[in-house]
């Protein structure tokens, strides 16, 4: 029985912006009938076909963790950031406030991820991560996909800044609106069905690419030396 890899997704906003009722509709193509406040984390898993139509085509299971907002619980998010292969970042777009709040996020996310990734000093990242230069840097390793919700509480005006809003275009984040209550705003072949589909692929990707680093920095360090190989092969073979 052949084995399917997962990768992992953050989601990640303000509490109350609609994380849960999002996930729920991406995981299962339906509103969730009773939303409730997360606590802590909860995680959602979908099927995904990477590549499909192609003869790269592989199935993967897409892991969305659902990471509670509420500030109380700040300190112990940081336990689900490692390992993350991409980060959809939440806002409400009938509450500006939570479209600003998004840069804190991420901020947080790369700190956690990155610390336990390289287990460097917390001091020497903390500034790393902060500057805004290196942010960006960073991000070019993580897809990001920005989804505002709750379209039907935001007016013309609002949803017409949201498609130009500066977080999305500094890290090269593609952006989805919707009324997470209503199921053909991810419908099959709709545009954010598509940005969704492809988002997956990107993470997916990201992925194999730390992948085949890792192993490439293992082969490294494990290498023989050319001189070493001869003799051990020498010997065994006289």
């Amino acid at each position: 029985m052949t084995t399917i890899e997962r990768v992992r997704i953050m989601v990640l906003g303000d509490s109350g912006v609609g994380k849960t009722s999002f996930v729920h509709l991406a995981a299962h193509n339906e509103p969730v009938k009773s939303p409730s406040w997360t606590i802590g984390c909860s995680v959602e898993v979908k099927l995904h076909e990477y590549k499909e139509g192609t003869r790269d085509q592989k199935t993967f299971f897409i892991e969305f963790w659902d990471v509670g907002g509420s500030k109380i619980h700040s300190n112990a998010r940081k336990v689900f950031y490692h390992p993350c292969h991409g980060a959809i970042l939440v806002h409400d777009l009938s509450n500006r406030k939570s479209e600003e709040n998004l840069q804190g996020w991420l901020q947080e996310l790369l700190l956690h991820d990155h610390l336990n990734g390289s287990h460097l000093n917390y001091r020497e990242h903390t500034e790393d991560v902060t500057d805004a230069e290196n942010l960006l840097g960073m991000t070019n390793f993580m897809p990001i996909l920005e989804v505002g919700t709750k379209l039907d509480q935001a007016d013309e005006k609002r949803s017409n800044l949201s498609n130009n809003n500066s977080f999305r275009c500094k890290y090269n984040a593609e952006e989805i609106l919707l009324d997470c209550r209503q199921a053909r705003y991810l419908a099959a072949g709709t545009s954010n069905a598509v940005k969704l589909s492809r988002f997956y692929d990107k993470v997916i990707e990201n992925k194999l690419q730390d992948r085949q680093k890792s192993f490439s920095e293992r082969f490294k360090s494990n290498a023989i030396s050319p001189i070493y190989s001869s003799k051990y092969y020498l010997s065994h073979h006289d």
